[in-house]
């Protein structure tokens, strides 16, 4: 996703597609993403990307996925209802707004700290979305390491989703080297 909001595509009947997210609980087993992953591709939806958080267990013993894909708002429908037709527990989906993406850097203990805990927490308090992590840790996990975080969110939330990472590293001890936001004046 660029900084730039993609205009959704226009079908022959009028329709547009649109982004979308699935946030889905699935078995620690072998196959289970990709099982996951069939009903979305026999219905026309096409993949944006998968947050798939193996390290970390829900309270139903699930691990928790996020998919984002981009389809029609009636392939949507079927998309989900296969998903639950194919034993998946759909623990959410709908339409996401992102229009604003982030970039920031956490450094400190990141893996110490829960790595997996941290984005969840960022996710869920900011209702943001962590589209990519690259997490370098050059002495070992048990030294300094950084991570950094590419956030989708709506325009309206950025300063929301900035103090969610703010009050989270605080708590961890983390440093966050943020992004420097246009305040709309002239620099």
């Amino acid at each position: 996703m660029t900084d730039e909001q993609i205009e959704p595509e226009a079908t022959p009947d009028g329709g547009q597609t649109g982004a979308y997210t699935v946030r889905l609980e699935l078995a620690d087993e072998p196959g289970e993403l990709l099982n996951a992953l069939q009903p979305i591709a026999d219905n026309g939806g096409n993949l944006l990307s998968i947050f798939h958080e193996r390290g970390n267990i829900t309270p139903r013993g699930q691990i928790p996925v996020e998919v984002d894909l981009e389809c029609h708002p009636e392939q949507f429908e079927r998309i989900v209802q296969a998903l639950r037709e194919a034993g998946m527990n759909v623990v959410q989906a709908g339409r996401e707004e992102y229009g604003e993406e982030l970039t920031l850097l956490l450094v400190g203990h990141v893996i110490d700290t829960d790595l997996s805990d941290t984005l969840d927490r960022i996710q869920t308090a900011a209702g943001a979305s962590v589209t990519d992590l690259a997490l370098s840790a050059p002495e070992g996990t048990d030294d300094v390491s950084s991570a950094r975080l590419r956030i989708a969110t709506s325009a309206d939330r950025t300063e929301d989703v900035l103090e969610t990472v703010r009050d989270v590293a605080a708590e961890k001890e983390l440093h966050v080297i943020e992004p420097q936001l246009d305040s709309g004046g002239d620099a």
